[in-house]
C-alpha cells in the first residue's frame, strides 16, 4: 500500500517539477539578449547592440561575440520567416534561382577565407563573426528582391499625376552643385589601393577569388557595390577607420 501511495504521489509531483525546470526557447533567447525582443535588436545596428552588450556585461570578447551571436539568430529567423512567407505565396525563388544563388554564396565565402587568412585576421574571433554576420546581408536581400515584386504597381491615377507633375516642371533647371565622386568609385580605389600593398602572388590570388564572385553567377552584379565595401571590410585592418559603416 505504502508503495502505491508513493508511486502515485511522485506521479503527481512529477509534471509540477517538470514544468517548473523547463524554460521556453523563446525565454533564454529573450534573457540573452538583455531582455530585448528581435524586433529591437534589429532595429539597432550591430555595433550598437555590441556596445550595449559590452556596457552591460564586461568589454571583452566575449560579450562582443554574444552580441553578434544574437543579432544573427534574429537576422536569420527574420530571412527565414521571409522566405517561408514567400514560399506559402508560391511566389520565392525557383529551382535555377536558387541554384544561381548558392553558386554566388559559394563563392563569396571561398573569398571570405582567403582574405580572413591574407590579412591574418582568421584567428581574430570577432572579425570573423563579424564577417559571417555581415555576409548574411546577401541571403536576406535575395529573397527580399522577390517580396519587393509582389508590391503592387502603380495605379494609373497615380501615373498619370505623376506625369501631369512632371510636365509642369521646369525644363531648364539650374545646374546642380558638383557631384561628389560616387560611392563605387570610391569603393573600387579603396579596394584597388588595398589589393596594391599585397605580395604580388598573394595579390593575384585575393583578385581571381573576388572576380569568381562575380563570374560563377550574374546576380553579384545586384549587390556590387556592397560586395566590394564587404571585401574591403575583410581585406582592412581591424585598427583603420572603417571605409564605410556597417550594413546593419
Amino acid at each position: 500500500m505504502k508503495v502505491i501511495v508513493a508511486v502515485l504521489i511522485s506521479v503527481l509531483i512529477a509534471p509540477a517539477n517538470f514544468a517548473q525546470t523547463k524554460t521556453p526557447q523563446a525565454q533564454r533567447d529573450n534573457t540573452s539578449r538583455l531582455g530585448m525582443t528581435c524586433a529591437q535588436v534589429l532595429a539597432m545596428s550591430s555595433s550598437d547592440l555590441v556596445s550595449k552588450f559590452t556596457a552591460a556585461k564586461d568589454p571583452g570578447p566575449e560579450s562582443a561575440l554574444l552580441a553578434i551571436e544574437q543579432y544573427e539568430k534574429c537576422y536569420d529567423a527574420r530571412t527565414d520567416r521571409l522566405a517561408a512567407s514567400l514560399g506559402k505565396q508560391g511566389k520565392g525563388p525557383l529551382m535555377g534561382a536558387r541554384g544561381n544563388f548558392g553558386d554566388f554564396e559559394s563563392a563569396l565565402k571561398n573569398f571570405t577565407a582567403k582574405a580572413l587568412e591574407e590579412t591574418q585576421e582568421s584567428s581574430n574571433s570577432v572579425k570573423t563573426a563579424y564577417a559571417t554576420l555581415y555576409e548574411k546581408q546577401f541571403r536576406y536581400g535575395f529573397y527580399e528582391s522577390y517580396s519587393q515584386k509582389l508590391q503592387k504597381l502603380p495605379s494609373p491615377e497615380t501615373t498619370e499625376k505623376s506625369s501631369d507633375s512632371a510636365s509642369t516642371a521646369p525644363t531648364n533647371p539650374q545646374p546642380s552643385s558638383k557631384p561628389e565622386t560616387d560611392p563605387m568609385t570610391l569603393a573600387k580605389n579603396r579596394f584597388g589601393e588595398l589589393l596594391a600593398a599585397m605580395p604580388e602572388d598573394k595579390r593575384h590570388e585575393i583578385h581571381a577569388a573576388f572576380g569568381q564572385i562575380f563570374e560563377r553567377s550574374a546576380i553579384g552584379e545586384r549587390w556590387k557595390l556592397e560586395i566590394y565595401r564587404y571585401a574591403i571590410f575583410l581585406l582592412e585592418p581591424s585598427t583603420n577607420k572603417p571605409f564605410s559603416p556597417p550594413p546593419f
